[in-house]
């Protein structure tokens, strides 16, 4: 290992330093379960919007996007980037707040699927456990995405061995979480949001510097059939294009309908210290969603021309996810100072890797000790007896991510693609029926949280394949499917009781 590569190494043990200590200090400041998975609703308004947006942004942010950019160019990356900043505009607009008010009046709820269950009285708590079953089928390879993200980085960039490095990485992500709770997750993530914009435009300006400037990387884009238009893949094996038609365009736009079942960005909302301020939190989120998309596609092009400068090799596959890793590496050649600045670049990738698993980690753990042993088993636990069972299960939990990522193979955009579709088509049209059709009812929540989870799977190993026209993404279908078997069901059902109706128009009512 070169002095270089040790700077590089010294920042990136300095970064992983701070934040085990800022789960240490967040520890003292968790006493009860609440604070644990909530953070006793505490948050300010800067501190909601960036720690939502960098549990969201994971990292295919700075891998998975620039990857697809690098490869077949901007019409798959942008369509999917303005779907999710649309979505994410949305979800604050008419979700943040109503979710804050309506969570805390159902029974200071603490989980989505206490929520759910509060929302619409479920006595016998069934729909609280689908709920919970459903976190953990989506969540565990979710946050596997992110282990095996920062196992390659570290593969890639020092030729440390994957297992071991993917392995380190999860202990640290562990370590801070289980010690700090939510309000630890919350707190990292601001930091790790500032890290990862730091990082964006450091190796942006670095790989255009690199390429040739500008006007390099926008002639070797412009040489590439197909790979500055909107409606045209570029297909770097054999130089030509190929169609991305309409079908294409709405199903990866549909992307931004999977804001709204979010568990993780949903918890955001609901620990917001006063829903007076969720103006504010959307205005700062909004903006920086925008710019971070936006950056991350161009360093794909930039790297594509940086490539073609013959400065880095031909990335090729999911290879292509480690053009950030590879621009770094160029960068922490040149000097010293150099090699530190190139440390904080992958500081940022492991930023958006673990403001992601933390909250991912948190959620499927709340699922299992608060809803599954709590709720469903109704097992009394007192409060030092929850909070070690929760940090338990979380590691439990992190254990078993790290097995399923164990493949140094598996594609993170594809994973995090899969799992987004699963929370997206589930939770979110019960997120919408709940806070915005007074008729809804528990019998078609949990007919649109089955079907919803039945659809993706279906239409992504059984329908997709087919192609043509059945080529779109499962988030779309699934979440129609679900809205459908919601409404339906809650039709042909018994009404909900007046109580439930006077506590939503109550909450409708809330400024």
């Amino acid at each position: 290992m070169t002095k270089n590569d040790i700077a590089m190494l010294i920042t990136i043990i300095c970064y992983l330093g701070i934040m085990v200590t800022v789960g240490i200090w967040s520890s003292k400041r968790t006493k009860d379960v609440k604070d644990f998975y909530l953070g006793g609703r505490k948050l300010g308004p800067i501190v909601t919007a960036m720690s939502a947006e960098a549990s969201d942004m994971s990292s295919w942010l700075l891998m998975g996007l620039p990857g697809v950019a690098y490869l077949s160019g901007i019409a798959d990356a942008s369509w999917t980037a303005i779907g999710l900043a649309v979505g994410t505009y949305i979800n604050w607009l008419f979700v943040a707040k109503r979710l804050r008010n309506y969570s805390h009046t159902c029974n200071n709820s603490i989980t989505i699927p206490d929520f759910f269950s509060n929302r619409y009285r479920d006595s016998k708590n069934i729909l609280m456990g689908i709920a919970a079953i459903i976190i953990l089928i989506f969540f565990i390879p979710y946050t596997a995405s992110g282990f095996a993200a920062c196992g390659k980085l570290f593969s890639a960039l020092f030729g440390i061995n994957y297992h071991v490095a993917m392995i380190i990485s999860a202990v640290i992500i562990i370590c801070y979480t289980s010690i700090g709770g939510f309000l630890a997750a919350s707190t990292t993530d601001l930091i790790q949001s500032i890290v990862m914009t730091i990082a964006l435009l450091i190796i942006v300006c670095f790989g255009v510097y690199s390429a040739g400037g500008f006007a390099a990387v926008a002639d070797n884009a412009q040489s590439l059939a197909g790979y500055l238009s909107f409606n045209k893949l570029h297909d770097a094996v054999t130089g030509g294009t190929s169609d991305y038609g309409i079908i294409k365009i709405i199903s990866t736009l549909a992307w931004g309908l999977g804001y709204f079942g979010m568990p993780h960005i949903l918890l955001r909302f609901m620990a917001i210290e006063d829903s007076s301020k969720v103006k504010v939190s959307r205005r700062i989120a909004s903006v920086w969603v925008v710019i971070s998309l936006a950056i991350a596609i161009f360093i794909g092009i930039v790297g594509n021309a940086v490539t073609s400068a013959g400065k880095i090799g031909v990335l090729e596959g999911s290879d292509s996810e480690t053009i950030v890793i590879q621009l770094s590496s160029l960068l922490s050649k040149t000097n010293i100072g150099a090699a530190l600045i190139a440390g904080l670049i992958i500081a940022g990738i492991l930023a958006s890797t673990m403001s992601t698993s933390d909250s991912q980690l948190l959620a499927a753990s709340s699922s299992v000790s608060e809803n599954i042993i709590g709720g469903v088993f109704r097992v009394k636990l007192s409060q030092k007896a929850s909070m070690i069972t929760a940090r338990i299960v979380l590691v439990v939990i992190a254990v078993i991510s790290v097995i399923i990522a164990w493949d140094k193979n598996s594609s993170v955009f594809q994973i995090v693609s899969f799992a987004w579709a699963g929370f997206g088509a589930t939770f979110g049209p019960i997120v919408l029926a709940a806070l915005f059709w007074k008729r809804s009812n528990k019998y078609g929540a949990i007919a649109g949280l089955i079907s919803g989870g039945i659809t993706v799977f279906v239409w992504k190993y059984l329908v997709r394949p087919l192609g043509g026209g059945w080529d779109i993404y499962e988030l779309l279908p699934a979440f129609i499917v679900a809205c459908l078997f919601i409404v339906i069901v809650s039709l042909v059902t018994k009404a909900p009781e007046k109580e439930i109706t006077d506590e939503f128009e109550a909450v409708k009512s809330m400024k």
